[in-house]
């Protein structure tokens, strides 16, 4: 049974490397069905936060929580069982394969990881799944095409079909925008507020305009350290936010 209270929450969460403090006693709450940004400044230690919750880095100290279980120990691809799938800022493909065949990858690990044995390449079932999430994403129909040879955006749709077909509770996006036209970026911003019904969404981004239209809440980071968090109105007005982020 879910644990009533916060999907994610971390507990003084500390990185360190040798003498740089990348993430100072980090205490994070995100609630089950929030869109939850986390903004800052080149260095803030945004990534590296993001790293210890998906399980890609190793806290220094402090606690990560998921569902009410302590996961500060889970390796990733342990928390990806539990429901954490990440995106990155790197699109992260199998360039050499259709776009049909890197989605079906992803149902087949979900899969693997349940009651059900996996699924032959001609099995329906699979092909409805991953039919399911490219049309979910809106990716144009010619799956057989190698997904190297995507124009990029069309690369953060498969991205984040990839992700959905892992059913993931809590789905962490890091500068999903990032070298996204105006077009796209609304588009990938549409999708993002559809699915959210059903994921909890912690999002890193640099696009403020992204941000503020959205987040439910904000968290804003400077120096590995938390310095404000708000909806987007009050992260707006705040003064320290104007003056870290913002330039002002």
């Amino acid at each position: 049974m879910a644990a009533i209270g916060p999907l994610l929450q971390t507990e003084a969460l500390h990185k360190a490397f040798g003498g740089l403090q990348a993430v100072q006693g980090v205490d994070l709450r995100v609630d089950p069905g929030e869109i939850r940004a986390i903004i800052g400044p080149n260095g803030a230690g945004k990534t590296t936060l993001v790293g210890m919750i998906s399980g890609r880095v190793r806290p220094t100290s402090g606690r990560v929580l998921f569902d009410g279980r302590d996961i500060t120990a889970a390796p990733a691809h342990a928390r990806v069982a539990l429901g954490i799938v990440s995106t990155f800022q790197l699109t992260n493909i199998y360039g050499n394969l259709s776009v049909y065949a890197n989605v079906a990858l992803a149902v087949q690990r979900r899969r693997l990881r349940s009651a059900f044995d996996i699924l032959r390449p001609d099995d329906p079932l699979l092909a409805g799944e991953v039919q399911s999430a490219l049309e979910e994403v809106g990716l144009p129909t010619a799956w057989d095409l190698p997904a190297g040879v995507l124009p990029h955006g069309h690369q953060r749709l498969l991205e984040m079909a990839m992700a959905l077909a892992l059913r993931p509770q809590l789905l962490i996006l890091d500068e999903p925008t990032q070298g996204l036209d105006p077009d796209e970026s609304a588009a990938l911003t549409a999708l993002i507020r559809r699915i959210a019904d059903r994921v909890t969404v912690l999002l890193v981004e640099h696009n403020l305009e992204v941000v503020l239209g959205l987040s439910h809440r904000i968290t804003v980071m400077d120096r590995g350290s938390i310095i404000a968090e708000g909806t987007p109105g009050e992260i707006e007005a705040n003064p320290d936010v104007q003056r870290v982020y913002l330039g002002q």
